[in-house]
């Protein structure tokens, strides 16, 4: 679908039909983590994680605004970013889903401001919130990265087309 606007005129799209093309771009999955305000650990899937910086150290990801924990996450100041690895598929449907506690059989630690760091994670980068920008019906959240980790021996959890994927022949 092409969409030819004037400058000052927003475009018209069909939700469904953008949705399927953002899906054609394949990208990793994450759990990105903090507490509540009650100190209860939150969590949530995902795929909309990127590196922004190398000096500064920064990294980026995108919550919805009506997200249930969207609370939690303006306030505590500090998250973690959990990349998955492929083994580690049942993670990310756990953390996709509306759950009274997400974390029940879901082993932890407590990271960087006692931020929830996923035992199963192929990387973790613990951050603390650098700056927020308001982005259409999302939050961009910009992290500094205070600390890290990572495990080369994993082969990524790809999203593509609304599935999991697996990585083909690396070149």
């Amino acid at each position: 679908m092409n969409a030819h606007t004037s400058p000052d005129e927003a475009p018209s799209f069909d939700p469904i039909a953008l949705r399927n093309v953002f899906g054609q771009f394949a990208t990793g999955v994450t759990v990105v983590t903090t507490r509540a305000e009650n100190g209860a650990p939150v969590g949530l899937a995902a795929n909309s994680f990127s590196s922004v910086s190398l000096d500064p150290a920064l990294v980026a990801w995108n919550l919805a605004l009506t997200a249930p924990s969207l609370s939690a996450f303006r306030h505590h100041g500090h998250f973690a970013i959990n990349i998955l690895c492929a083994e580690s598929a049942d993670l990310a449907m756990n953390f996709s889903r509306p759950s009274e506690d997400k974390f029940a059989s879901v082993d932890w630690t407590p990271g960087v401001k006692d931020v929830p760091v996923l035992d199963r994670a192929a990387a973790v980068l613990e951050c603390e919130t650098y700056s927020t920008i308001e982005g259409g019906d999302h939050e961009i959240y910009i992290g500094k990265v205070l600390n890290f980790r990572g495990n080369d021996d994993k082969a990524p959890l790809l999203f593509f087309r609304g599935k999991f994927a697996q990585l083909g022949e690396q070149a």
